[in-house]
This record gives structure tokens, C-alpha cells and sequence, in this order.
């Protein structure tokens, strides 16, 4: 759903609108991804993001609409994630392709959920709504060369 200006939603006079990038880890890099869509151009012409970073989203859904990115878009996963499969990320970049080449996707060998949290042994989730193969289970935890590469790879995407 396009996002709109209404009552109690007024723009910040101090925001510079060619500086602002959204940012969000699970549901939210997934509400990333759809605000990036061609179909959300802002009503009144003027810009609304410079850029987009989306850590560890669930791309199924998005894939099976054929999204692309009207700006630059960093996507962040683990390999090894079974609570939002790079996979379907993977699917969803590569079909982007020739609509959209402003996704760069980097998935980390051997990362789960929650990659880049700090210092979080690794651990599983249970009664889940939904996981990659729809069992409820889940695992999260740190990899610390994941966690390295992202503290260093967003902030650099950001200041592009």
C-alpha cells in the first residue's frame, strides 16, 4: 500500500528528502522492499528515498509479484537461514533482472536469522507461523564474519 500524507503525517522541514534511506531487519526490511516497488512512486513528484537496506526479509512473496527496486537496494541474508530462505531472495533478485538493476544481494555461507545481532549464542525458535520449510523451527544467532561485513558494508552503502 503507497504511503500518504494525511492528518497527523507531516513532513519533516529539517529532513534533506535525497538523504533519507529506509532500513529494516525481517518484517521490516520485507516493508523495505515493498516501498521500493515502481508501483509506490511518491504522488507529488518529489523524492522520497535515496536508498533501501533490507536485513534477512522474507522475499517469497515479493519474488511471486515480480518486484524490482526503483532505487538502489541492499538485501542481507544467511545462507543458512531457515526462517526467511535466501533462496527466495536469490529468486527474487535474479527475476528482477533487466526490470531492475538496482538490487545487490549478499548472502553469507553458514549465517542465520539474526546474523548480525551481537553476541547471541545460536538457538532454536519453535512454534514459529512461518519458516522456510514450514516446520515452526528456527534458528538465529550471530556469525560474526556476517555480522563484520554487514557493519561495514551498510554504512558505506548509506553514504553512497
Amino acid at each position: 500500500m503507497p504511503m500518504r500524507r494525511g492528518a497527523g503525517c507531516k513532513p519533516n522541514p529539517g529532513a534533506i528528502k535525497e538523504r533519507v534511506s529506509l532500513v529494516g531487519w525481517a518484517a521490516g526490511g520485507m516493508a523495505s522492499l515493498w516501498a521500493v516497488r515502481p508501483r509506490t512512486l511518491p504522488h507529488d513528484g518529489m523524492p522520497d528515498f535515496r536508498s533501501a537496506v533490507a536485513l534477512y526479509p522474507a522475499c517469497r512473496r515479493l519474488g511471486e509479484l515480480a518486484w524490482s527496486a526503483r532505487v538502489p537496494t541492499l538485501i542481507l541474508i544467511g545462507g543458512a537461514d531457515d526462517w526467511t530462505a535466501a533462496a527466495a531472495c536469490e529468486q527474487m533478485v535474479a527475476g528482477a533482472k533487466g526490470r531492475s538493476a538496482l538490487a545487490s544481494l549478499v548472502v553469507y555461507p553458514g549465517a542465520y536469522h539474526e546474523f548480525d545481532r551481537h553476541d547471541y549464542p545460536l538457538r532454536e525458535l519453535t512454534g514459529l507461523a512461518n519458516t522456510a520449510d514450514g516446520s515452526g523451527k528456527a534458528h538465529i544467532g550471530t556469525n560474526a564474519a556476517a555480522r563484520a561485513d554487514a557493519m561495514t558494508r551498510v554504512p558505506a552503502w548509506l553514504a553512497k
